[in-house]
């Protein structure tokens, strides 16, 4: 059966590249409305998420239209399960019994994430798809796995974004015991979900172009859309901050994670302060950096971010599923948490900082028995929600105070920092598409998410180049995989918790994510050969603006995967049953076989001009790392704060050491920032010097010399007057 055809004329037509005319008021505010609309209709469900954890039924059905509609089911079964908030909630009170997270040592854990949200051309509805993820206990032995894919649709309703249809694809089920299988029966059970966007849909930008349609007249001031503009950038900088936290941690990275704290930074873990420093609360976890078959992963989804209206003060939450083991003990366990954290602005620095770390267990179980019996030592009494985050606040007025030295800036300013915050959310898109598009295996499709000079990596193997070699590279890999309506497993590529860095001049985007893989299908349960249990990786990506015919749409510059770093054994034995390999000190580089043979990659992962970048990685230099050896995890940007460099360190795109030209700034783009840049005022004989230092071997210097005119203290108020100017502009 042919996938379903759908119209994106209406969107497209917002994306044409034609001459621009000058920015208005009017203008800018509705952009501004368009990016917090995206924003509010991804917390909605991000909320929904939350919520679920305390079995707050009521606030989900909250989350509805008066009218929303609950589907379950395939594009050949589905079915109607409630319509309108008081039906929504008594089902979800129903379908979820005792696994709602209500009683002493349930589980009621619903991840959400890797959205692919599309803004109608009028911004008063959208869409967006969600991989969803299900793991529940009742407490008293009672498990449930499940999971599928959201392909939601929202309405704006009187300002704020609701829920109108709740489509959830069911795609696996099952138990902890007996682990998932495919959901139905047969061997070919699970359908192709239809996908409500295309390569280029996906890729269109949320800012309508100058060139749209008129504008609403607005009553908001320059000041006022300037805040809600500096909110939107604040919110992505604690975005990255928490989630490079969390990659921070995994890898053990304790003088990196500290440099992210505050000075007085409080740190809580279930209602107990604790006493000691900040790295002391770390070493907790084990010495720093990872050892042989240490597993450390604490995987953050569903993040919403809130950004005090002083500009001062930021909090997140969301929910983390840290993933532990140690494969010489054998010892393995799981942690289900809210986290709830708060941000403070350096006021010397404009760096934001963790300022209080505030983290709720809710399960705690071993590996081998599992949650259905709420863990290791239960909670005698369940905690309270940590208190749940304002979502409909960014765009009201009370809420946007005027910033300092905002009425200066000239419109086109407004809208390069605009463009900023909504690149962010476009190269979310972009990222979401193509996992959805690797999970279906659907290679026409994700070669067409690429710019049309962009580069591919297949694992293993190497790097190809332009949408026709990255299609047939993919094609000639899977030549067994049959593409029909239907097919017998799904191997899902999650890219949750993503970092995004975005170029000056919001072209372009350097984006790190996880990988955190696995499986559904018939033949075995919890995943099928090749994928089974949990896996886990490190995507390296760039995106960027591409005029395709008159059409402006974010495309995949360059798609690196390092995988993997670590991966379960089977889901009955989990990924602390792995035996290290015996040691191998062979530097010798195999002859290419397989696809590297058949079809070979432009640039080869094994070529040595690569370095030292793919070594022990799958194809690249040997010897081979395979856990639970540890990898080397690479970094393409420094410590947002210290600037701090990472031992292993790797800007721009991840082949471009072996392809120069590939990279960003030879195609025309700039190369997004890799961490804080620095500025520094001292002074000296005859002057002032203001260093900026944006990087390694990127520093600007200047003298501000001293004239009899002026005086010293002038000279330095000058100089810290630029200082300020610098840093409100990064």
């Amino acid at each position: 059966m042919a996938l379903r055809a759908i119209s994106f004329a209406w969107l497209l037509a917002t994306s044409k590249a034609t001459a621009q005319t000058t920015p208005t008021l009017d203008w800018l505010a509705r952009n501004i409305q368009r990016v917090e609309s995206v924003r509010e209709v991804k917390d909605v469900t991000r909320t929904f998420s939350q919520l679920a954890q305390f079995g707050r039924w009521s606030d989900i059905a909250a989350l509805f239209t008066d009218n929303g509609v609950v589907r379950v089911g395939n594009i050949t079964a589905d079915h109607l399960l409630a319509q309108g908030t008081e039906t929504i909630e008594s089902w979800l009170r129903t379908d979820n019994k005792d696994m709602d997270g209500l009683r002493a040592g349930s589980l009621s854990t619903f991840l959400a994430d890797q959205p692919v949200v599309s803004l109608s051309g009028d911004g008063l509805s959208a869409k967006a798809r969600w991989l969803v993820l299900r793991l529940q206990g009742d407490g008293s032995g009672g498990t449930r796995i499940q999971g599928g894919v959201f392909e939601n649709e929202y309405a704006n309703v009187g300002g704020r974004w609701k829920i109108s249809l709740l489509h959830y694809y069911p795609q696996f089920d099952g138990n902890y015991t007996g682990g998932w299988g495919n959901t139905g029966t047969g061997r070919r059970t699970l359908p192709i979900i239809p996908y409500h966007y295309t390569p280029d849909s996906a890729g269109i930008p949320i800012v309508l172009p100058t060139t749209a349609a008129e504008p609403p007249a607005s009553k908001a001031t320059a000041e006022e859309l300037a805040a809600r503009i500096q909110r939107l950038n604040d919110e992505d900088e604690v975005r990255n901050l928490q989630h490079t936290y969390g990659f921070y941690v995994d890898r053990k990275m304790w003088s990196d994670a500290v440099d992210l704290f505050a000075p007085d930074a409080v740190i809580t873990t279930d209602g107990s302060r604790f006493g000691g420093s900040v790295r002391k609360f770390l070493e907790q976890m084990g010495p720093e950096n990872l050892t042989q078959g240490i597993l450390n992963d604490h995987n953050l989804f569903d993040t919403i971010v809130y950004v005090d209206p002083s500009g001062k003060e930021a909090t997140t939450r969301g929910i983390e599923m840290a993933m532990l083991g140690n494969t010489q003990t054998r010892a393995a366990s799981w942690e289900f948490s809210v986290f709830r954290n708060r941000f403070v602005k350096d006021p010397d620095t404009n760096l934001w900082k963790i300022a209080a770390l505030d983290t709720t267990h809710l399960v705690v179980a071993n590996y081998t028995s599992g949650w259905g019996h709420g863990g290791i030592n239960p909670l005698k009494t369940y905690p309270s929600p940590p208190p749940f985050l304002s979502i409909t606040t960014r765009g009201s007025p009370s809420s946007s105070p005027s910033t300092k030295n905002s009425s200066s800036l000239p419109l086109s300013e407004l809208t390069r920092r605009l463009s900023r915050s909504a690149a962010f959310d476009s190269a979310e898109s972009i990222s979401g598409a193509y996992g959805y598009y690797a999970d279906d295996i659907r290679c026409q499709f994700f070669a067409d998410l690429h710019h049309s000079r962009g580069h591919k990596e297949s694992p293993g193997v190497g790097y190809y180049s332009t949408p026709t070699r990255i299609a047939q590279a993919c094609l000639s890999r899977y030549s067994t995989f049959d593409p029909a309506p239907q097919r017998p497993r799904v191997p899902y590529h999650w890219r949750p918790q993503p970092v995004v860095l975005v170029s000056h001049d919001a072209r372009s985007v350097t984006y790190r994510a996880r990988l955190l893989q696995f499986g559904t299908g018939n033949e075995t349960q919890g995943g099928f050969n090749g994928v089974n249990g949990f896996n886990g990786a490190v995507y390296h990506d760039q995106m960027v603006i591409e005029n395709k015919n008159g059409t402006l749409l974010w495309k995949l510059w360059s798609l690196t995967i390092d995988e993997f770093y670590w991966s379960s054994v089977s889901w009955k034995d989990g990924w602390a049953a792995a035996n290290p390999r015996p040691p191998s000190n062979s530097t010798a580089i195999p002859a290419p076989t397989g696809l590297a043979k058949d079809y070979p990659p432009d640039l080869l992962l094994s070529d040595p001009a690569f370095g030292d970048r793919e070594l022990g990685l799958d194809g690249g230099k040997p010897p081979l790392t395979v856990w639970p050896d540890i990898r080397r995890l690479w970094w393409e940007f420094r410590n947002p704060v210290s600037g701090r460099l990472p031992e292993w360190y790797a800007p721009g795109c991840a082949p471009c050491k072996a392809r120069p030209d590939w990279a960003l700034q030879v195609n025309g783009y700039q190369e997004p920032p890799t961490g804080p840049s620095l500025v520094s005022v001292t002074k000296e004989e005859g002057g002032v010097v203001v260093s900026v230092k944006a990087g390694p071997g990127k520093t600007s210097t200047r003298l501000w010399e001293a004239h009899d005119t002026v005086s010293g203290q002038m000279l330095w108020h000058r100089a810290s007057n630029l200082l300020v100017r610098v840093l409100q502009r990064m």
